[in-house]
């Protein structure tokens, strides 16, 4: 791959989003393996969105309204649903655990994998972005395109788990001081409700 694909994926991969943002509320409040296992869960919801650029199926998504609209509604309703859990949760409560299902991996997982999968935006961003890097004709586009796709993936973990053991790091100042952890969650709460506004306000 070229130079000008790492470091527009690295700009793309370190631009703050939801992943990010659950991946380093997770460090605060579950510690440095589990912002690990967010950082995974997130690289994870990634894959179906580069399945469906691969495959071809992000042009029929692009292409059908109501698809594109069903699946935004379903992830504005997912953050919606996240940033109510943190916006209410008790003044004692650690970040993100309140937002539906603990600390436990799957939860986890489950939690980051929905976050990213339910952005229909992804699905648009890697049918427009890997075509830029590779040309269609050539005789070993797919290949190619998996080979950016599983760079771009690595990329995401990699920083994302940056991004979540920097924030585990502090976790210690957030469990010894309850008015910290519930400003840090009133604030991830309010993240998260500004992100599912700007998912709804999405156009294709």
């Amino acid at each position: 791959m070229s130079l000008e694909f790492y470091l527009t994926a690295l700009i793309v991969v370190a631009t703050p989003g939801t992943g990010a943002l659950y991946t380093i509320a997770t460090g605060l409040s579950a510690g440095p393996r589990r912002s690990i296992i967010a950082a995974f869960g997130c690289t994870l919801g990634i894959v179906p969105h580069m399945a469906a650029a691969l495959t071809g199926l992000a042009a029929v998504l692009h292409g059908s309204p109501m698809a594109f609209n069903i699946l935004k509604l379903l992830g504005v309703a997912y953050l919606a649903y996240m940033a109510y859990g943190l916006i209410v949760s008790k003044p004692t409560t650690s970040p993100i655990s309140e937002a539906g299902g603990g600390h436990t991996g799957t939860s986890i997982v489950t939690r980051a994998i929905l976050i990213n999968l339910l952005n229909p935006k992804l699905s648009l961003f890697f049918l427009a972005f890997l075509p830029q890097f590779i040309g269609a004709t050539a005789p070993d586009a797919l290949a190619r395109m998996i080979e950016a796709s599983l760079t771009f993936m690595a990329m995401t973990f990699i920083l994302f788990g940056i991004y979540g053991l920097c924030a585990a790091g502090i976790r210690q100042h957030v469990i010894n001081h309850p008015q910290i952890a519930t400003w840090i969650n009133r604030t991830f709460g309010l993240a998260f409700l500004a992100m599912a506004t700007k998912l709804a306000m999405a156009q294709r």
